[in-house]
């Protein structure tokens, strides 16, 4: 029995020991995304990224251009076939109908390689300033001692109360304004 009661006495007093040190870990709480977006190098990344998704559109574009002009002629084929020239007619159409369905295949392959080129390209650019930007939270998070740093822009955090707001100070670290 008395031994009970000192296992019982000791799990008290590390509960309360426990509480008493959380109680006093620092919390804070910043939108990662939004100061990501707010960061010179996000701006031109974007920049770089719109021009070279413009560049592969046009393209494309102009792929698509070509193949209209393609069924646009076989359609008037088709509708000037007569009885006289309806050999000569079909075996141009059936021409016709391999070389859409070759650029047909062929504007998909191209539309499926610039969407990887797109998403290569984005993580090259985004992945060192997304590193720079966790640097610099995990830096302002340890000069002002918190225990824990919660996002609430990505839904990591559902519901948070108190806590300190600490964007101005990765702001600072970062040099944005």
């Amino acid at each position: 029995m008395k031994n009970l009661f000192k296992g019982a006495l000791l799990a008290v007093g590390l509960f309360a020991a426990a509480t008493v040190a959380n109680a006093q870990q620092k919390i804070g709480h910043i939108d990662a995304d939004a100061l990501f977006q707010l960061t010179a190098e996000f701006k031109t990344a974007q920049t770089q990224l719109q021009t070279l998704q413009a560049s592969k559109e046009k393209e494309i574009s102009g792929m698509y251009e070509e193949l209209q002009k393609k069924n646009t002629l076989a359609e008037e084929k088709y509708k000037n076939r007569s009885e006289a020239n309806k050999a000569a007619t079909d075996a141009e159409l059936t021409q016709l109908g391999q070389e859409i369905q070759q650029m047909d295949t062929r504007i998909r392959e191209v539309s499926r390689v610039a969407q990887e080129d797109l998403q290569k390209k984005q993580q090259e650019l985004m992945s060192p300033i997304h590193t720079k930007v966790m640097n610099a939270i995990n830096a302002v998070a340890k000069e002002k001692g918190y225990a824990y740093v919660f996002d609430i822009g990505s839904g990591a955090a559902i519901y948070y109360l108190g806590g300190d707001d600490i964007t101005n100070d990765v702001k600072t670290k970062l040099g944005i304004k």
